[in-house]
C-alpha cells in the first residue's frame, strides 16, 4: 500500500498564519478612549527644604529609531517593558495613590542616576512630577498632577 500523499503546503502555511497572525498583530479595539499621555520628570536638589532643580524627562522616547533598532525593539525591549510598568505606576498615582507607585518609581530613577557616569557628582535629593500630556485643537497642553515629595537618593538604592 503506497503512503498517503503530502497535503498541499499552502493551505497548511495559511492556516498556521492565520493563526499566528493575532498574536503578532494584536487589535487595538479595547481601548475606550485615548487618555493623557504621562510623563515622568525628576530633578535633583541639595536639600529638601531647597527648590528642586532643573526638571528633565525620565527616559524620554526617542525622536527618530532606525529601521533595523524598531525590528530588534519587536523581540527584545526590556527597558520598553519597564517604562510601561512606570506608565502604569504614574497613571495609578494620579487615580488612587499608593506608596508602592511612587516608591517604584523613585527606586527605578535613583537607580539608572546611580549608574551615571558622573553619579558621585549629583546632588544628594530627588523629586519627580507626573505631567500629562494631552492635544487641545493643535497644540499639546501640559498639566503636572502630581509632584513627590523629595527623598535622598542614598536611601533609594538597594544595597
Amino acid at each position: 500500500m503506497p503512503p498517503p500523499p503530502n497535503p498541499p503546503i499552502l493551505p497548511v502555511m495559511l492556516k498556521a498564519l492565520r493563526l499566528l497572525l493575532p498574536a503578532l498583530v494584536p487589535s487595538w479595539t479595547f481601548f475606550d478612549v485615548i487618555a493623557p499621555s504621562p510623563r515622568i520628570e525628576f530633578a535633583l536638589g541639595p536639600a529638601p527644604e531647597a527648590a528642586p532643580g532643573v526638571w528633565q524627562e525620565f527616559r524620554p522616547r526617542p525622536a527618530r529609531l532606525p529601521p533595523l533598532a524598531m525590528l530588534g525593539r519587536l523581540f527584545w525591549n526590556p527597558r520598553w517593558n519597564e517604562t510601561l510598568f512606570l506608565v502604569s505606576c504614574a497613571e495609578r498615582l494620579v487615580d488612587q495613590p499608593t506608596a508602592h507607585s511612587e516608591d517604584e518609581i523613585f527606586r527605578r530613577i535613583a537607580a539608572e542616576l546611580a549608574r551615571a557616569p558622573d553619579a558621585a557628582g549629583l546632588a544628594p535629593w530627588l523629586w519627580f512630577r507626573l505631567v500629562f500630556i494631552r492635544r487641545e485643537g493643535g497644540e499639546l497642553v501640559r498639566e503636572t498632577l502630581f509632584t513627590a515629595p523629595p527623598r535622598r537618593r542614598a536611601d533609594l538604592i538597594a544595597p
